[in-house]
C-alpha cells in the first residue's frame, strides 16, 4: 500500500510539471496513455524541459534528487540543455533527529558516544540526501566527523529505484528516443552508485587508498579514517579545515596563487587517472576543499569517497593516445585507436569513422587552446563514436565527468586555464615510462610467478587445437592438408618455444629473490648481468642445435 500511494505522488508531481510532454505518446500503449491522461487537466508547461525536470526531483525528494544528480553527469546520454538546468540541483536536505543519529552511532559501535568521544556537537554540520555529519573530538583530543546512514533509507531507497525502472522499461519500451537515452541503463547504474554510497566501509577504504596513493605529496591531502569507529553505516574521519574551494574571495584574500592552483587540480586529475589508476570520481565543488597552508602553492583537500573509478591497462593506453592524437588533430589514428581497442566495433569502415570525427572536432580546435574544454572534447568523441556502435563503459563515463568537473573548476579559479599545457607533458612522459626497461622489468617480475604456472599448459593448448584442425581437416581435404602443413611446422615452432620457454622461466625464477637463492652457489656468486648473459648464450645455443 506504501509502495501504491508513492506512487500516485509520482504521477501527481509527475502531472503538474507536465514531463508527460517529454514522451511521445504516440508510442505508448493504450494503458499507459490512460495512466498519463491525468496529466491533461494541468495547464501547458511554460518552464523549459530541464527546469521542470529539476524542480520535479525536489519535490519528490532526496533520493530523486540524487537521481537528477546522476542524470547531471551523464551529458553522453542526457540532452545538453537537461543536463545545464540539473546541476542546479542542492543536496541540501532536512537533518533527521539528534536523538535518532546518537542511537545509530551508538548501536553500530556498541557503546555510548561518551564514552568514545571528549565532546560532540548535536547539530549537524551537513546534511544529505544518504547521510548526516556530525562533528566531534575524540579522547585523545583529535578533531573527527562522524558520519551515519538515514535511518530506513535503504527501504525508501529500493521503492524509488524500483518505480523508477518500471518508468524506464517503459520509456525504452515505447519510445525511440527513448531507447537511444538507454534510461534502464541509467537507472541501474544510479542503483548501483546509491547503494554503494550506503556502505560507509566502502568509502573508507576508498578514502584509505587515497590517501595512500597522495602520502606525502603536496597535491592532495585526504583526512584519516579512524578504522576502529568504522563500520557500514558509521564511519569516523579526521576533520579538516581547508577553504571551500568556490569561495574564491577567501581563496583571494590569503594571496592563493590562483594559477597554480588551477594547474594542480589538472595535474591531480591526471595523476590518478594515469599513475595511480585509482580516482575520486565526484569531485564536485561541495567535496573539495583548499588548505589554509603555503597559498603560494596551494593543495587540495578531497571529501567523501563513495564513488572512484578505474580504467583497465588498455583503457590508460588507448585513452592517453587518443588524447594526444586528438590535439595533434590526427584524425585517422583516433578512429584506428578506437578499432584496435574494441571501443568501436572491427566491421567499422575506418575512413567514415575518421571523417565523422573530423568533422566534430575542428570547429572545436579552430579556438584558441585555452578557450577548447578538454571534457567536451572527449564528450564529442565518445557521442560520435556512438553513433559506429560504441559501447561506452562506466568506467570511461565517471572519468569524463570527472574530467568535465576538474576543468569547470580550474576555469571558475583561472578563467586562462590552458588545460592542454598541462596534460600534454604528463602524458607524454607517461607513455614513455609506461615501455621504460624498469617498467617492463617490474611487469616482468610481477606476473613471472603466474606464467610460471600456466606454462606447462601450452603444449596441451596447442595439441587440442591441432587435433581440432584436423577433425576439420577430415571434412574438408584441402583444409586437412593445410592442417597437416601447420602441424608439421608448429612441431618445429614448438620445439623452439619449449627452449624459449625454458629461457624465460629461467630469467623469471633469477628475478625473484627467493627462488635465485636456491639456484645453488656457482650462479649465486656471480651478479646478474653475467648470469642473464650465460641464460641467453645457452639459450642461443640450444635453439641452433635443435633448428
Amino acid at each position: 500500500m506504501t509502495v501504491f500511494f508513492r506512487f500516485l505522488t509520482i504521477i501527481r508531481i509527475f502531472s503538474r510539471y507536465r514531463l508527460d510532454e517529454l514522451i511521445p505518446k504516440q508510442h505508448l500503449p493504450l494503458r499507459a496513455r490512460l495512466l498519463l491522461s491525468p496529466c491533461a487537466l494541468f495547464p501547458a508547461a511554460r518552464l523549459s524541459r530541464g527546469e521542470r525536470l529539476r524542480r520535479a526531483c525536489e519535490e519528490l525528494g532526496p533520493i530523486f534528487v540524487k537521481f537528477g544528480q546522476l542524470l547531471s553527469t551523464r551529458p553522453d546520454l542526457v540532452p545538453d540543455d537537461i543536463v545545464a538546468e540539473l546541476n542546479y540541483l542542492q543536496d541540501s536536505v532536512a537533518p533527521f533527529p539528534n536523538d535518532e543519529f546518537r542511537s545509530i552511532v551508538e548501536s553500530a559501535l556498541g557503546a555510548s558516544v561518551d564514552d568514545i568521544f571528549n565532546d560532540y556537537d548535536h547539530e549537524p554540520l551537513a546534511s544529505a540526501s544518504v547521510a548526516q555529519v556530525h562533528t566531534a573530538t575524540l579522547k585523545n583530543g583529535k578533531a573527527v566527523v562522524i558520519k551515519a546512514i538515514r535511518p530506513n533509507i535503504e527501504n525508501i531507497i529500493a521503492q524509488d529505484v524500483a518505480l523508477l525502472l518500471k518508468l524506464a522499461q517503459l520509456l525504452e519500451k515505447y519510445s525511440t528516443d527513448g531507447r537511444r537515452l538507454r534510461p534502464v541503463e541509467i537507472v541501474e547504474d544510479y542503483r548501483n552508485t546509491i547503494f554503494d554510497e550506503l556502505n560507509l566501509q566502502k568509502e573508507a577504504a576508498n578514502a584509505s587508498q587515497l590517501r595512500r596513493n597522495f602520502a606525502n605529496s603536496s597535491l592532495l591531502y585526504v583526512p584519516e579514517v579512524y578504522w576502529e569507529y568504522t563500520r557500514s553505516n558509521v564511519m569516523v574521519m579526521e576533520r579538516i579545515h581547508g577553504i571551500p574551494v568556490t569561495n574564491i574571495d577567501e581563496l583571494k584574500a590569503q594571496n592563493t596563487n590562483m594559477k597554480r592552483l588551477a594547474e594542480r587540480g589538472v595535474e591531480i586529475f591526471f595523476t590518478q587517472v594515469f599513475d595511480h589508476n585509482f580516482f575520486h570520481a565526484d569531485m564536485h565543488p561541495g567535496n573539495i576543499f583548499v588548505s589554509r597552508e603555503h597559498p603560494e602553492l596551494p593543495q587540495y583537500m578531497a571529501v567523501d569517497m563513495a564513488i572512484v573509478g578505474s580504467l583497465t591497462r588498455e583503457n590508460q593506453y588507448y585513452l592517453a593516445r587518443n588524447l594526444l592524437a586528438m590535439f595533434r588533430r590526427d584524425y585517422r589514428q583516433v578512429a584506428e585507436l578506437h578499432v584496435q581497442s574494441g571501443w568501436v566495433p572491427a566491421h567499422v569502415r575506418v575512413d567514415e569513422f575518421e571523417s565523422a570525427i573530423r568533422t566534430v572536432c575542428e570547429p572545436i580546435f579552430e579556438k584558441p587552446l585555452k578557450d577548447i574544454s578538454f571534457g567536451h572534447v572527449l564528450l564529442n568523441l565518445f557521442r560520435t563514436a556512438r553513433r559506429f556502435d560504441m559501447e561506452v563503459q562506466p568506467q570511461l563515463v565517471l572519468l569524463q565527468k570527472t574530467l568535465l568537473n576538474i576543468e569547470g573548476l580550474g576555469r571558475q579559479l583561472y578563467p586562462d586555464l590552458d588545460l592542454w599545457t598541462t596534460a600534454h607533458p604528463f602524458l607524454e612522459r607517461w607513455l614513455k615510462k609506461r615501455f621504460h626497461p624498469k617498467t617492463l622489468w617490474s611487469e616482468l617480475k610481477r606476473y613471472g610467478p603466474d606464467w610460471m604456472e600456466k606454462f606447462p599448459q601450452v603444449p596441451q593448448l596447442i595439441f587440442n587445437g591441432l587435433q581440432q584442425l584436423q577433425n576439420i581437416g577430415q571434412l574438408a581435404p584441402e583444409l586437412h592438408k593445410a592442417a597437416q602443413q601447420l602441424q608439421k611446422r608448429t612441431a618445429q615452432s614448438t620445439r623452439r618455444y619449449w627452449v624459449a620457454g625454458s629461457l624465460l622461466v629461467a630469467a623469471i625464477a633469477l628475478a625473484h629473490p627467493v627462488i635465485y637463492e636456491a639456484v645453488g652457489t656457482y650462479l649465486h656468486h656471480l651478479n646478474f648481468t653475467a648470469t642473464s648473459i650465460i641464460l641467453i648464450g645457452l639459450g642461443i645455443a640450444a635453439l641452433i642445435k635443435k633448428s
